[in-house]
């Protein structure tokens, strides 16, 4: 069978093969600079086109949707019109739509470009993949995974830091503009390395399932996006989209099982590595970015470090990235389940450590921890995609790595929202409880010995104190997020003992 052999399903020269891997990474590399970008200059954003808190925050919602909605059309795309040709006007569209994001003169052009630009670019990463899959033989897999993978981890790392100093020197346009000439790049080598096979034909979109897994995911993103703003089932809003979430993927799921040739085909759950592989993806997703979400403001508004030091904690983490990715090489050697399962345990590491950490916390702590969890993420990738690529039809690969970086981004979407989430009940509440020791009855407040230079004798000093114990409170809400992220990893392991080598 196609799968059980060595042999590439696109035969390359070596030179070809590896101009194609440097025109992938680079074009994944700019599509998650782009993706992040936002993040560092929404405030620049905002301030230019006038908006409020909640308009500006729509430039990120609806790129997110866009990216969701269409990343499931790769290999229906990639079927009709060919691996070389989606790849080609892709890079082209993404690239426009880099340029009209920096061009654009009012909020409605800008969520309007920001959408394009998710939806344009949302085949390139897992199009990127299954190009290299499918040129590559398998015992190079884990190689070529390794190389791409670094991309996707330092575009979210590079391009935000990068944005945040233009946005401050000259403006919030040139985050966007400095994406650009990388994107045109990766355009022009696209045309000439990738190659451009003959479609398989007029493949007809199974529309039903396509609308119905489209509305779930938007409907799914919407809540996870707007939940914590709008205080989760609080809101019709919320309730609603749930509610669309739940019948959609229910009719997409009852269409699925009856239809002939569906959307997305059932082949795929069948592969038990590829099933145990969306589990353990979904996992790594969760784990990925969450921590780069909590720690820049934890270490900001808790502890007051600098931003030059916050990014300084922040580039250790993709050093660690960059060793692990050079270390799976060495532990694929050992076994393909025991670099997933040395990634987890050193996530399950960090997370203790990163839960027992005080005020006091030494900045060569924190720059060892993100180390480790920058040296799991680089561990765990290679082996998890591979696994996951290993015994499934080649056939199969273009809609199954297009899922696979669906379920990918889901799991990073609901596990910040749950984290963030947590923070906030979990401030609120310890500030509550902590409050009720603050009061004339409670003597030890008398005592300044205790006391220390905190006062309760004026407003001024209850203020003071008070601003105090939310951030004392806060803290532990971050704590209960890095407890979280620890069980989480855990989790993980029993799945990865279940991953099976294939037949050779």
């Amino acid at each position: 069978m196609p799968m059980d052999t060595d042999q590439p399903v696109l035969e390359l020269s070596r030179v070809r093969r590896y101009f194609v891997l440097v025109t992938v990474v680079v074009a994944s590399g700019a599509y998650n600079a782009a993706t992040f970008t936002a993040t560092a200059i929404l405030p620049q954003m905002q301030g230019a086109m006038a908006a409020t808190q909640d308009e500006i925050a729509w430039t990120i919602t609806f790129n997110i949707l866009a990216t969701a909605v269409c990343t499931p059309m790769t290999g229906w795309l990639v079927s009709r019109f060919g691996r070389g040709n989606v790849q080609f006007w892709s890079l082209t569209a993404f690239s426009i739509s880099t340029l009209m994001c920096g061009l654009s003169q009012s909020l409605e052009a800008l969520v309007f470009w920001r959408a394009m630009q998710g939806a344009t670019g949302a085949p390139l990463l897992p199009l990127g993949q299954t190009i290299l899959l499918d040129i590559f033989p398998r015992r190079q897999h884990g190689m070529v995974i390794s190389v791409f993978g670094i991309a996707n981890t330092f575009g979210p790392v590079i391009g935000p830091t990068l944005a945040g100093h233009l946005a401050e020197y000259y403006s919030w346009r040139w985050g966007y503009y400095m994406i650009l000439p990388i994107a045109v790049a990766a355009t022009i080598a696209s045309r000439v390395a990738v190659p451009r096979e003959r479609p398989a034909g007029a493949t007809p979109l199974d529309w039903t399932g396509f609308v119905t897994l489209s509305l779930a995911i938007a409907a799914m993103q919407l809540l996870l996006s707007r939940g914590q703003r709008l205080d989760w089932f609080e809101s019709n809003e919320i309730l609603i989209e749930a509610f669309v979430a739940a019948l959609a993927f229910y009719l997409f799921i009852a269409h699925s099982m009856t239809h002939k040739a569906p959307f997305l085909s059932p082949g795929l759950v069948k592969d038990r590595n590829y099933a145990i592989g969306i589990f353990l993806i979904v996992i790594f997703g969760m784990l990925n970015f969450t921590p780069m979400v909590l720690l820049p403001p934890l270490l900001q508004n808790q502890l007051g470090f600098p931003d030059g030091l916050i990014g300084y904690v922040v580039s250790w983490r993709g050093m660690g990235v960059m060793f692990g990715f050079f270390s799976a090489m060495f532990t694929a050697l050992l076994g393909i389940k025991t670099g997933m399962v040395l990634g987890f345990g050193i996530q399950i590491v960090s997370g203790i450590w990163l839960s027992s950490i005080d005020f006091n916390v030494s900045l060569l702590t924190l720059c060892i921890n993100a180390f480790l969890q920058g040296l799991a993420v680089g561990l765990i990738w290679t082996p998890i995609t591979t696994s996951a690529f290993w015994t499934l039809d080649p056939s199969l690969r273009a809609e199954g790595v297009a899922v696979f970086h669906l379920m990918r981004n889901i799991g990073s979407s609901f596990f910040i929202s749950v984290s963030v989430a947590e923070v906030v009940r979990a401030t609120g509440g310890n500030y509550s409880r902590m409050m009720e020791f603050l009061s004339p009855f409670n003597r030890t407040l008398s005592l300044p010995s205790a006391m220390g230079e905190w006062t309760v004798d004026s407003l001024t000093g209850v203020a003071v104190l008070a601003r105090e114990v939310n951030r004392q409170a806060t803290f532990i809400g971050y704590l209960n997020a890095f407890w979280m992220y620890t069980v989480v990893s855990a989790i993980a392991i029993p799945l990865v003992l279940m991953v099976r080598r294939p037949k050779a």
